[in-house]
């Protein structure tokens, strides 16, 4: 077996002129990898390239692969994703995975711009205030997924109605609210980091219809799935499938 000139070009695209250690100690399983992870895989779907990178980013943000993140980053920032988009990506990372498995990330992004000259902090991409997060945030919400906020809010009991507040002003208001990426996009986004979690099905299953409503339908969500395969594993790519059937 070789590498194929397909998986190659794809490769030299993301990592131009980089020899792989592994590719001299582990020629096999290199072998292997990159023609299914730059070649076969690449394939399949309607992602573009940015958008894969960010996928990917945020995927190995869930699975806690630093040293991968840390190559998948040079890799977008090679192929346009911009220091704002990055940020953002690990940003919304902390409501979905937490600070303590974020704040690694962090410090790695902020070596990695910074080596590449990119001056820190980034321009604020804030848009809600302490008054304006809950506001501001549920309507978000009531915009991704309809009635379905106004039913969690009513068969909440009393003592765990904050925990919805503060769903709404903080995961929503203070993040998915931000500038520098999309709806679209911060749902997939979410979509891929609870995808690789795994064990959260009924969140993954309410963003897969989440991102439905907002026009990322199911042909985007297998295109998602199939780029996040040769990092997450069939297993939770599988169970993403299934969570993408029954939804949709």
């Amino acid at each position: 077996m070789a590498i194929s000139e397909t998986a190659h070009k794809n490769h030299e695209v993301l990592f131009p002129n980089h020899t792989s250690t592994l590719a001299i100690t582990d020629p096999e399983l290199i072998e292997i990898f990159d023609n299914f992870a730059f070649d076969e895989v690449l394939s399949h779907g309607n992602l573009d390239t940015k958008t894969r990178l960010m996928m990917i980013l945020a995927s190995l943000i869930a699975q806690q692969t630093l040293t991968e993140y840390k190559v998948m980053l040079g890799g977008a920032l090679n192929v346009g994703v911009t220091p704002v988009e990055v940020k953002e990506i690990v940003y919304q990372a902390v409501p979905y995975v937490g600070i303590a498995k974020v704040l690694d990330f962090i410090h790695a992004t902020n070596d990695i711009l910074a080596s590449r000259g990119i001056k820190l902090p980034l321009e604020g991409q804030s848009t809600t205030s302490p008054e304006t997060r809950l506001e501001k945030g549920l309507a978000l919400q009531k915009e991704i997924f309809g009635d379905m906020i106004d039913r969690m809010y009513q068969e909440s009991p009393a003592n765990q109605l904050h925990i919805q507040k503060l769903l709404s002003a903080n995961c929503f208001g203070d993040h998915l609210t931000r500038t520098g990426l999309d709806i679209k996009i911060r749902e997939l986004l979410t979509f891929s980091m609870i995808l690789s979690l795994g064990g959260c099905e009924s969140q993954l299953k309410g963003h897969i219809q989440g991102n439905i409503n907002i026009g990322n339908d199911k042909e985007v969500l297998l295109s998602v799935v199939t780029q996040l395969l040769p990092y997450v594993g069939y297993p939770r790519s599988l169970n993403a499938l299934r969570c993408i059937n029954e939804v949709g």
